[in-house]
């Protein structure tokens, strides 16, 4: 991607060096990108359901999450600092002229910055569970090392691809704005059969959202050649059917959450080649 470094926001709160206490508030537990392939393996070497934390509340527990101050991971994780700052900035100023035209005012999201562990408004923000939305702080949790994860066990290197994750939890705060995230969430409770099936459309929603940027990106010439297929493989990446795959050996369409590697570059790529909300009706 062509982007300068160097920039900053008032939207980036880093908690890398912060201590993460407290425990899981009761109300479940939202998983982003990355965290259900750790569910997975987990019930496969425990031999336990992790899976049922994605729709059953947790009662709140004790213990401390402590991260000590790491100077020099800091400056190394600098360059990537300034990406994730870019991509924050530039997504957000592209929702704020997007939605007004909707006639749905923009209200900026916060990105934290953690390690490890971090107390946040939906429960417990953890490595394990990799970056995700909490809608009721408003804010983007990210621990940097899940970069890794993407590039090394994920196999979806790249800025863009990288870029994609970011962009795919805002839109789950575009979500919000719009509405459409309390009414999923009110439809599940309502019919809890039909949660994962929501569950799906709503996090293949957020993928065109994603793409709705990338489009935006595509018209201001910021993408290098390369650039879309980093991110169709990230989308590809962390589709339910890969990850089950990877972790069991086999595939249940039944237990998905977040769709398959085939609809996530689908609804990514309606995204990035229309450039509108209006292609992103996955509840249609």
């Amino acid at each position: 991607m062509r982007w300068t470094p160097g920039g900053s926001s008032d939207d980036v709160e880093d908690r890398r060096d912060d201590s993460g206490g407290g425990g899981f508030r009761p109300g479940g537990i939202h998983l982003g990108l990355g965290g259900i392939v750790v569910l997975f393996i987990l019930s496969l070497i425990f031999k336990r359901d992790f899976l049922s934390l994605l729709s059953t509340d947790t009662a709140s527990t004790g213990g401390t999450a402590v991260s000590q101050p790491d100077p020099a991971r800091d400056r190394q994780e600098k360059p990537l600092v300034d990406f994730v700052t870019f991509v924050l900035n530039d997504t957000q100023n592209t929702w704020s002229q997007v939605l007004p035209a909707q006639g749905t005012p923009y209200r900026h999201a916060k990105l934290v910055l953690f390690r490890d562990a971090y107390d946040s408004a939906c429960g417990m923000a953890q490595s394990a569970t990799g970056p995700f939305y909490c809608p009721e702080d408003e804010k983007v949790y990210i621990d940097l090392g899940f970069y890794d994860e993407l590039k090394q066990r994920f196999g979806a290197p790249g800025e863009f691809a990288e870029a994609y994750v970011l962009a795919h939890e805002i839109g789950h705060h575009v979500q919000k704005l719009l509405g459409i995230e309390g009414k999923v969430r009110a439809a599940q409770q309502q019919n809890p059969q039909a949660a994962n099936q929501l569950s799906v459309r709503l996090e293949l929603q957020a993928d065109c959202f994603a793409g709705v940027w990338g489009h935006s990106t595509q018209q201001r010439n910021l993408l290098d050649p390369g650039d879309v297929d980093s991110g169709l493989k990230a989308a590809a990446a962390v589709g339910d059917d890969r990850l089950q795959r990877m972790s069991r050996g086999t595939v249940n369409p039944e237990t998905f959450t977040h769709g398959s590697s085939a609809q996530r570059t689908e609804w990514f790529q309606r995204g990035f080649q229309d450039g509108t909300i209006a292609a992103c009706n996955t509840f249609q």
